[in-house]
């Protein structure tokens, strides 16, 4: 049950808690400043992971050849997923002139 805790639900939670910010980050003060927040979000997602990490083999002593691969594969997936919907965010929210200027 820990593996499931930990190895997926932990890292899918902190990927979904990460996208509602950063799609309201992304609304509400504009592209720029979402696009700043995902390159921070990599410090603080990273810093999530060594936790879990730590939490899962370090404290619940989980079997890291488990453990490990489930915590990275759902982390990367759900953190691929946020990337498309941050960028669909941050498309909408560009301005008239500039999307006029755009080669496309």
């Amino acid at each position: 049950m820990l593996y499931f805790i930990l190895g997926v639900l932990a890292p899918i939670m902190l990927n979904l808690m990460h996208l509602v910010l950063g799609i309201w980050i992304t609304v509400a003060r504009g592209s720029l400043i979402g696009l700043g927040f995902s390159a921070m979000g990599f410090l603080t997602k990273t810093m999530g992971m060594i936790f879990l990490t730590w939490l899962g083999v370090g404290y619940f002593e989980l079997d890291f050849r488990i453990y490990i691969p489930l915590l990275t594969f759902f982390w990367f997936f759900t953190h691929i997923v946020e990337a498309f919907v941050i960028k669909h965010y941050i498309e909408q929210n560009v301005p008239e002139f500039l999307q006029r200027i755009q080669i496309k």
